[in-house]
This record gives structure tokens, C-alpha cells and sequence, in this order.
């Protein structure tokens, strides 16, 4: 039965919960990273931070909050496990990261990872990658935080049935998680952020599998009555392409379609490449194990461990649907991203529900401070120190950093009221697809122009890869045919109106041509780059000023098997 909303000792209990957590939390990431005084320790802890400790953060900056309330409302909707297929591609991705990407960055002895496309291509092409990160990753950050004002606003539901919601109650659970976040992060930089990782997964993953077994004890014949009600086990994969209509027809359906096998081979593997490879908030905790080979273990770990995670999260909605078709509740919230959070809230037992809700912000804890750490290294790294020489102290470097930090923390804050607004507009907006659409746009350029710098040794120039970044964005934008808000121009020069329409980039694309679901859009964009870049050399100059560098970093090394070290002419 649904827990009263006026049992104040429940809630107390709950709140006694949550608060042990909070302040346990924050603690360990301040002492954890009390002695930071220099950029490196700041931003690489050093590099002697445990392998499974890196492997733990990895895992709790995946699972954010996006996927602790997000998968279980595709689980929910399709009452399916295929979208747990495109783990499949991720498992893939990670085997190519690993031994194409890692040991370059080691080699180079790169704090940001841009600084490997100044010394392959010159500044021009890491001053756009750089950006393109900081853009995007504010975006995607700001969407799943959103998530922090979606359980306060169940909470407030739940305590107060007949108070109107308004954004100020999204505002107060979104400022609540960024603010308490950005505390420990700022102090302890990414030590604080690896060691509540780890605590973090662990947590999630205990919750995750507590709420399965409180849900299926509430349903009523247990496993019987949900194998009943679904039909059968709910299929674990989708083909997405059927002939019988004909080829292009089957070509068509299987583009539009986001979850099928063909983009949990291809699309799911270029994705994660680009968030595994080329993503700054990734990659930069990889770089704090000891060696190239721990962080390599760390990263395929927990590829393995994705599997059962994602297959976990989807269960919880599929058993929520059972649950809620059994026991109808009028009011059930209307906004999918919702109905774990308002089960939680409302069925679970008390201290239980303060463990799970503290689970739900761990996650949102656990990915934010490490999208603010990667933004404020990037940042003072890519643009500070090199534009701000004179400035180029140990002191200053941290200073840079931390006020960095809190600056990237204010625009999340934005970014995510700005999601929250779009959610009260259309409540069947998922986070995932929006999330999935943000890293559409910009990680594809981001993966080709890493590709050609890893892959080959004389392609590519720091000009045409700027021509062929902007490319690849303006290719995904019009084969996806996105919609971008603008203005009427027409009206605006012939009556002086100024009218908001939206601008369809492709909107010149025959009636024929497929909506190119997100997926695929990484895949368009690298492959639009890489032809492009490939085609120019890069100057002599260049590729002398690479070798001088890797000289400087650590002098001449043995071929280790690496496809980079076998790199193409």
C-alpha cells in the first residue's frame, strides 16, 4: 500500500537516510582530494588512483541519472529489453578505445585530451574540439541533471497532493544536486570524483536491484503473473529490417528506428567510441590509473558490466507496467520520465525509499561531478593557460579550475531548468532521446578528426579540419532533418517582422528520405569528417613537431601491438 503522506516519523527516518548519505558524501570527497596543489593532481589525481577504482567511476558516470529513471521508462514504454541491445555496441567500442586511443594519450602525457589535436594538427583543430566538448557536454549534463528536480517534484507531490507544480519545485531539486556537487568538486577535483564514483556505483547498483525484488514482491503470483500478463519473456532484440515491402522501404525502417541490431553493431559502437574516446569527462578518469594497460582493463571491465546493468534497469519498467496494469493508480504520472521515481516515492518501505532516493541522486552526483571536473580541465587547459601565459602557475592553474567549475555548474543549472520547461510542455519527452540527440550533433566531428590524428601519421591539417568538423555537424543536421529554432527572414527584410519559426535544415530532402533516428547521427558525422580530413596532408612541419614532442615526452618505445603505432601513410 502507498506509504501516508502525514506519517512524519517514516519521513524522519527517510530524512535521516538521506542526510547520512549527503554528508557522508560530501566529506569523503573533500578529504579525499585535500591535497590537491597542482593541475595534474587536480585533474589526473596523480595517475595512481586503482584500477577498479577507475573501473567503478566509469561505471557511475554511465549510469547517471538518465539511465537509473530514463531506462527503466524505456523498459515501461516498449515493455521490451532491446534497447539493453545496444550495449552490445558499447562492449565493441571499448576494445577499439582501448587499444587505439589510450596509450597515445599516455604517451603524450596529455592532461586534456585536445591537447593530443594541437601537437597532431596545431591549435586550430583542438581550440574547435575543445569547444564542440564544452558546448555539448553543458547540454547533455544539463538534460540529466533535470532528473534532480524530477524527485523532488514526485517528493512534493507526494507530501503536498493538492500544491500546484510550477518550475520553481524542478528549480529547487536541480540547484539542491548541483550546488551540494560542485562543492566537493571544486575542493577535491577528480580524486573526489573517482572515490564517490566508486561509493556511488556501489549504491546504484544496490538499489537497482532492490527495487526489483520489492517490485515483484508486490506483484501479486510473482513471476508467473508477469510472464502471464507480457506473453512470454519480452524480446532482447529487434531486427528492424523486414523486404518484404522492398529494399529501400526495409532501409528506411531500419535508419528511423533507434533501437535494432544493425545500430547496436554500428551506430551504438561509433557512440561510444566518441564518448569513450573523444569525451574529455570519460577519458580524463581513465587517465588517472597508474599505466596505459590498467586503464585499458579498467575501460573493457566495464563494458562487461554494462550488460547486466542495462538489462537490470529495463526489467524495473517492464515490471512496472505488470505492476501498474494489476493495480491501476489514477494518479500515476503522465510524464513517462516519471513513474520509477513516483514507485519509489510512493510504495517503497520506509528507510528503503531514502536508500533508493539517495541511489537516484548518487547517480546524478556520481555524473556531474564528473562532466564539472572534465569541463574545468578542458577549459583551463585548451583556452586559460595557452591564451594567459604570464599566468601559468601551479596557484593560478587550480584558481583557473575552480572557478571554472562553479561557472560550468551555474550554466547546468540553466540548461536544465530549460529541459524541465520542455518536459512541463511535452510530457512524453524522454531524457535518453534527448540526450542521445544532443551527442548526435557534435560527437561525430569530434570522433572523425580523432580517427584520422590516431589512425594515420601524415593525414589531415589543422585548416581543412575545422572545413571538416563544421562539415560533419551540417551534414547531420540536414540528413537528420532537424529542426532548429529562427526566424521568418522574409518577413524580417520585406515588412521588418520579426516572426520565431523553425528553420528545417533538410527540409529540401525528398519526401522519400528516411527521419534518421539519433543513433545513427555520430555515425553520419565521423564518417563525413574522416573523408574529408583524410583528403589533406598534413604539413612536414607538423609531423616534425608531433615526433619532437613525443621525444620530449617520453622518448622512443617499443611497438606494444597498438594499432596507433601501426598507423597508416
Amino acid at each position: 500500500m502507498p506509504n501516508s503522506p502525514h506519517d512524519l516519523g517514516a519521513l524522519l527516518i527517510d530524512l535521516i537516510v538521506l542526510c547520512v548519505y549527503f554528508f557522508g558524501i560530501v566529506g569523503i570527497g573533500l578529504w579525499a582530494g585535500r591535497r590537491n596543489r597542482t593541475l595534474s593532481e587536480f585533474a589526473l589525481g596523480g595517475r595512481s588512483i586503482p584500477w577498479w577504482a577507475v573501473l567503478a567511476s566509469i561505471i557511475a558516470a554511465e549510469t547517471s541519472a538518465a539511465t537509473f529513471l530514463g531506462a527503466p521508462t524505456e523498459g515501461f514504454k516498449t515493455r521490451s529489453f532491446v534497447y539493453g541491445q545496444m550495449a552490445i555496441g558499447t562492449v565493441l567500442a571499448r576494445v577499439i578505445v582501448a587499444f587505439t586511443f589510450i596509450r597515445p594519450y599516455y604517451r603524450y602525457g596529455v592532461q586534456s585530451i585536445y591537447e593530443f589535436l594541437d601537437i597532431r594538427f596545431g591549435p586550430l583543430t583542438k581550440n574547435l574540439a575543445s569547444a564542440l566538448f564544452l558546448f555539448t557536454r553543458v547540454l547533455m549534463i544539463g538534460a540529466r541533471i533535470y532528473l534532480g528536480g524530477v524527485i523532488i517534484k514526485v517528493i512534493w507531490q507526494f507530501l503536498f497532493p493538492n500544491s500546484p507544480i510550477d518550475l520553481w519545485v524542478y528549480f529547487w531539486g536541480i540547484l539542491f544536486v548541483t550546488v551540494l556537487t560542485t562543492i566537493y568538486t571544486t575542493v577535491g577535483g577528480i580524486k573526489a570524483v573517482v572515490w564517490t564514483d566508486m561509493i556511488q556505483a556501489c549504491l546504484m547498483v544496490s538499489s537497482v536491484a532492490l527495487a526489483i525484488w520489492l517490485i515483484v514482491s508486490h506483484i501479486p503470483g510473482r513471476f508467473a503473473t508477469v510472464s502471464q500478463e507480457l506473453g512470454g519473456i519480452p524480446p532482447f532484440f529487434q531486427v528492424g529490417f523486414d523486404a518484404g515491402d522492398g529494399f529501400w522501404s526495409a532501409v528506411k525502417s531500419l535508419l528511423q528506428e533507434p533501437y535494432t541490431i544493425a545500430s547496436a553493431l554500428i551506430a551504438s559502437t561509433f557512440i561510444t567510441m566518441s564518448t569513450h574516446g573523444t569525451d574529455q569527462d570519460m577519458v580524463q578518469r581513465m587517465l588517472t590509473a597508474t599505466d596505459f594497460r590498467k586503464s585499458r582493463l579498467s575501460l573493457i571491465t566495464s563494458g562487461l558490466a554494462d550488460l547486466p546493468i542495462a538489462t537490470s534497469f529495463l526489467l524495473v519498467g517492464i515490471l512496472l507496467w505488470v505492476f501498474y496494469k494489476i493495480q491501476p493508480d489514477s494518479n500515476l504520472p503522465a510524464a513517462d520520465n516519471e513513474i520509477f521515481a513516483y514507485y519509489i516515492i510512493t510504495q517503497m518501505p520506509v528507510g528503503l525509499r531514502g536508500l533508493i532516493v539517495a541511489g537516484v541522486f548518487a547517480t546524478m552526483m556520481g555524473s556531474t561531478s564528473a562532466a564539472l571536473n572534465a569541463l574545468a580541465t578542458s577549459f583551463t587547459k585548451d583556452f586559460f593557460l595557452p591564451y594567459f601565459p604570464h599566468r601559468d602557475s601551479p596557484r593560478t592553474a587550480i584558481w583557473a579550475a575552480r572557478v571554472s567549475t562553479v561557472v560550468f555548474a551555474g550554466l547546468i543549472i540553466i540548461v536544465a531548468m530549460a529541459t524541465a520547461v520542455a518536459v512541463l510542455i511535452d510530457p512524453k519527452l524522454t531524457i535518453i532521446a534527448i540526450v542521445f540527440q544532443i551527442a548526435g550533433y557534435t560527437y561525430g566531428a569530434l570522433l572523425g578528426v580523432f580517427l584520422v590524428g590516431m589512425l594515420t601519421k601524415s593525414r589531415g591539417s589543422d585548416r581543412s579540419n575545422i572545413f571538416a568538423m563544421l562539415l560533419a555537424i551540417v551534414a547531420v543536421l540536414v540528413v537528420a532533418r532537424v529542426k532548429l529554432p529562427g526566424f521568418d527572414v522574409v518577413s524580417l527584410f520585406s515588412r521588418g517582422q520579426l516572426r520565431w519559426v523553425d528553420w528545417n535544415l533538410g527540409g529540401w530532402l525528398p519526401p522519400s528520405w528516411p527521419s534518421i533516428a539519433g543513433p545513427w547521427w555520430v555515425f553520419i558525422g565521423c564518417v563525413v569528417c574522416f573523408i574529408v580530413s583524410i583528403s589533406f596532408k598534413t604539413p612536414r612541419r607538423q609531423i616534425l613537431r608531433s615526433e619532437g614532442r613525443l621525444r620530449e615526452a617520453e622518448g622512443p618505445t617499443p611497438d606494444d601491438g597498438d594499432v596507433s603505432s601501426a598507423a597508416v601513410k
